[in-house]
């Protein structure tokens, strides 16, 4: 990437992963499509050989990851969010131990779960705002995986304390940087080990791709992540990855409009009579305003959760009553979504019955604002 160690990160995700600037050379990067790779004579080390080790297209989306999150190598695409949390969850030796928050994405619950009921090892869930607490159960554990801001409660980590807490005790950490993503939040430079992104949210942006990602400075933990993509066929489509790229190229402008429209609504949804919480780190009055202040470079991101003056069946009113905003599951499109994450049967009983997570697009925040207020004022208000 031509001088890139001069560039902001705005910059770096229009002109990273290009080709090399000579004459003629195509101003985007190709897409290549392939299984395999011509080789004669005996294989050597760093032949791509198979379509299952490398392709140039992941190399482009890969390094511009790695340098937006300051990693010292590039990251490792793969095939899905899921497929990263897989990765990631195979460097946990059988008979292990995991800490991981009460409330987290739900897919990540949901495999760390599977692997407990097969034996693979055990999972002890923290309430992430309570540094103490994640601090007392660390010692012993192989594994610290963190979220800040979690997924859908917005609780937000003190990110520094802990994960150097982990470090003098050897342990293992991951971060989900996926709500954040590199532009606000940098989990390498605060002491993580490992960055995974789901990169279908933010990064990719456009409701379109399915992908996922690992971020790591390790070299020895980058070649056992990338071995276990290798084998495990956790690979990323060349197709998606080149989608995934061209849709960093506009990440620092969404990402800043989306922050704004849900800054704007997140204090408009404070005053409204259907609404009894609004949780959103940018908000002032937020439990943790503060720490993200600090460790998200000033901004806060663009997903907000509300809670409901009302029971589940009027909150999916509201829901169905909308239009402008889309019912749908999945965030960090340009399109705002909603729903409420009760809904689904894994979700933890902690989160209330009547929560609706909000992913704010970048639509004109008054379209999106007349929408949810007279989607609202369907809620029949209860005690």
């Amino acid at each position: 990437m031509l001088h890139s160690e001069d560039l902001r990160p705005d910059t770096v995700v229009v002109t990273g992963g290009r080709p090399d600037p000579v004459h003629d050379a195509p101003v985007s990067p190709s897409l290549t499509l392939t299984s395999t790779y011509r080789g004669t004579g005996e294989a050597r080390e760093g032949d791509r050989g198979y379509g299952r080790t490398s392709n140039p297209t992941w190399e482009d989306f890969e390094g511009v990851l790695g340098h937006l999150e300051e990693a010292a190598h590039p990251a490792l695409a793969m095939a899905s969010g899921l497929a990263a949390v897989a990765a990631v969850m195979s460097l946990v030796p059988i008979g292990g131990r995991v800490v991981m928050p009460t409330h987290a994405y739900q897919g990540s619950q949901v495999l760390m779960d599977d692997a407990c009921r097969a034996g693979q090892f055990t999972v002890t869930r923290v309430d992430v705002k309570d540094t103490e607490a994640v601090l007392a159960e660390i010692p012993g554990a192989d594994l610290l995986w963190i979220e800040s801001p979690t997924n859908p409660m917005l609780e937000v980590a003190d990110l520094p304390a802990i994960l150097a807490g982990a470090r003098s005790a050897g342990v293992l950490t991951a971060v989900d940087n996926t709500f954040a993503t590199p532009l606000l939040q940098r989990p390498l430079t605060l002491g993580a080990d490992i960055v995974v992104h789901s990169v279908t949210k933010y990064l990719a942006g456009h409701s379109d791709v399915v992908l996922g990602a690992v971020v790591t400075s390790d070299p020895q933990l980058r070649e056992r992540l990338h071995h276990h993509r290798t084998m495990s066929g956790a690979i990323p489509g060349a197709f998606e990855t080149w989608l995934a790229l061209r849709g960093m190229r506009t990440l620092a402008l969404r990402v800043e409009r989306a922050g704004q429209n849900a800054l704007d609504l997140a204090q408009r949804l404070t005053e409204h009579p259907a609404v009894t919480r609004v949780r959103y780190p940018g908000l002032v009055t937020d439990p943790g305003h503060e720490r993200a202040s600090e460790q998200m470079d000033g901004r806060f991101g663009a997903i907000i959760s509300i809670e409901l003056a009302a029971d589940a069946a009027s909150a999916e009113q509201v829901v169905s009553a909308l239009k402008v905003w889309t019912p749908a599951t999945s965030l960090g499109g340009v399109e705002s979504l909603i729903e409420r994450r009760r809904r689904h049967h894994d979700e933890p009983d902690s989160v209330p019955e009547s929560l609706l997570r909000l992913s704010v697009g970048i639509e004109n925040v008054e379209d999106l604002w007349a929408d949810l207020d007279q989607g609202l004022r369907t809620v029949k208000l209860v005690p």
